[in-house]
């Protein structure tokens, strides 16, 4: 089953998976200590994170290995730089909005003074 990369990071322990195979490969067990549940738990984890290219396996005698593969993070990157730039429009818009009626506001109490 091909998983998606949303799937594997909604999760946060598979997101601390990531972020501690990012700093230096690690092998199951040494990823699995880092955790307070069992490794077959963790070997879940993994095997999602694999299915989704976010981490390969590699062998190493008799260990293996994770490492991270960051590129799939890319999709997750496209699609919020896509609401960004939608909300900073929008954001930016009400600065104007709000700018001009500050402006409006402070012309008419300079009117009142002067009256």
């Amino acid at each position: 089953m091909r998983r998606d990369v949303f799937q594997a990071i909604s999760d946060p322990t598979r997101r601390q998976i990531i972020n501690l195979v990012t700093h230096q490969s690690l092998n199951l067990n040494a990823v699995a200590e880092n955790f307070k549940v069992s490794r077959p738990a963790i070997s879940k984890h993994i095997k999602i994170l694999t299915e989704c290219g976010l981490i390969i396996i590699k062998q190493q005698g008799r260990d293996r290995y994770c490492e991270a593969q960051l590129e799939k993070l890319n999709e997750v990157s496209d699609w919020v730089e896509q609401y960004k730039k939608f909300w900073n429009t929008k954001l930016d818009a009400l600065e104007n909005y709000l700018d001009k009626l500050q402006k409006k506001s402070k012309t008419k109490k300079l009117k009142k003074k002067k009256s």
